[in-house]
């Protein structure tokens, strides 16, 4: 979900700033939930330090390859959202994009409004989702394959709309700009297949590992009934 560099640019980027500092508003508002109702300070530092630590790690070290207008992740936003709640995962993901950027990947800083739009917000809406598909006597543990598919398509199919956002922002539609859409979103289908079964298999583990998984460094709906 790395938008290319030269897709949106000159004055047009302004408006990325605008939804940046929005986005990372947002991620603020859910961290502060967090302090309020899940654990206070030490938890949302614990939890947003072991996130960045993994979105650094998904950007760097699993598979990506540039396709079309951007670049196919596998971020596991869903799963980050599952076992951290959505304050560390939206801080997780803010900061571990920055720090891609600026160590390993500088051409990308100038997007970072962008990108880091394109993640938060999907994470903010699988966020709400999941308040209406999961019963709040069900703990995270519990979660079935279609409510995972459907946390996954939602945060998934809201990174493919950004980016599509950006692309006919920035360069309009033209029939190439609309070929390299469609082969960036068709490129992503694989991620949502891939996903839910990753996060039924993280769950299942911290549902057999419940005694040791018990801790404030987990979302407390992971093993909880909602408060």
């Amino acid at each position: 979900m790395h938008i290319e560099p030269g897709v949106v640019d000159g004055a047009k980027i302004v408006l990325s700033y605008a939804t940046g500092a929005a986005s990372i508003g947002l991620a603020a508002k859910l961290a502060w939930n967090t302090i309020r109702n899940d654990g206070g300070v030490s938890a949302l530092v614990m939890r947003s330090a072991v996130a960045t630590a993994l979105v650094f790690s998904f950007f760097e070290l699993l598979p990506h390859y540039p396709v079309g207008v951007s670049e196919v992740h596998l971020i596991l936003g869903s799963t980050l959202y599952l076992i951290f709640g959505a304050g560390p995962a939206s801080i997780g993901l803010a900061l571990g994009l920055l720090i891609q950027g600026l160590f390993f990947a500088p051409f990308d800083l100038p997007q970072y409004g962008i990108n880091v739009t394109t993640l938060i917000v999907p994470l903010w809406g699988i966020s709400l989702l999941a308040k209406k598909i999961i019963a709040p006597a069900t703990p995270y543990v519990e979660v079935k394959y279609l409510q995972a598919l459907a946390l996954s398509t939602s945060f998934q199919g809201g990174i493919v709309a950004w980016v599509a956002f950006w692309a006919l922002y920035g360069h309009g539609f033209s029939t190439e700009n609309l070929t390299a859409i469609a082969t960036f979103g068709g490129a992503y289908m694989t991620v949502i297949i891939l996903e839910p079964l990753v996060d039924l298999a993280v769950l299942a583990g911290a549902k057999t590992l419940a005694p040791y998984a018990r801790s404030p460094i987990f979302y407390n709906r992971l093993h909880h009934a909602a408060a």
